[in-house]
């Protein structure tokens, strides 16, 4: 069995993060996240390969983060149910794990990488969509009875771009507030419910 790592991985992403989340993507160096983390540069080198394979990894455990909760929460048989538990899930995400939150909100893989996202990252990325594409596909089925881009659009805006707008008004709060998940999940229910044939 291997020893126990000496620097935890999540140390070194969440050093990453508030470096970015505090002084940019630029602060973020290599010599810069170690000295963070208390990991040897030498560690980072190894474990992520160089500076964009960190924030890379950092990026997308934010959004494996999310991605769970809002998956999770879509295994509601009833559509209208799924979409509005998805639309509570990405609330919830906000509240409990503000910081990365606020990286999916506020930088896209682009701002943060030097040459931009490579063929393997983008590949990754649409990996880790499908599901939650197919749930939203789903959604709109059941709710239109087809899911064509029309539909797929409209129960994209009640459960994606609904909790995404509320989410990106209150980021730089210190906690979003109290009444925001009855209101926005008040909002997506209506939505979807009107959708349905």
């Amino acid at each position: 069995m291997a020893p126990p790592r000496k620097h935890s991985t999540d140390v070194i992403l969440d050093a990453a993060r508030t470096l970015v989340l505090e002084n940019g993507p630029r602060a973020a160096s290599v010599a810069a996240i170690a000295a963070a983390s208390g990991a040897p540069v030498g560690t980072l080198y190894h474990r992520f390969g160089n500076r964009n394979g960190v924030l890379t990894a950092a990026w997308l455990r934010a959004l494996e983060r999310f991605q769970s909760r809002v998956l999770t929460a879509s295994e509601e048989p009833d559509a209208v149910e799924a979409g509005v538990a998805m639309a509570r899930a990405s609330i919830e995400f906000g509240r409990e794990l503000p910081d990365d939150a606020r990286l999916l909100l506020n930088l896209r893989p682009s701002d943060l990488l030097d040459g931009g996202p490579d063929a393997e990252f983008r590949a990754r990325l649409t990996e880790m969509n499908a599901p939650l594409m197919d749930q939203l596909r789903r959604i709109a089925h059941d709710l239109f009875g087809r899911a064509t881009d029309r539909e797929f659009d409209a129960v994209s805006r009640a459960i994606v771009d609904l909790p995404y707008a509320a989410l990106r008004r209150h980021a730089h709060a210190d906690t979003l507030p109290d009444w925001l998940d009855a209101d926005l999940t008040a909002a997506a229910r209506a939505l979807l419910a009107s959708y349905r044939i």
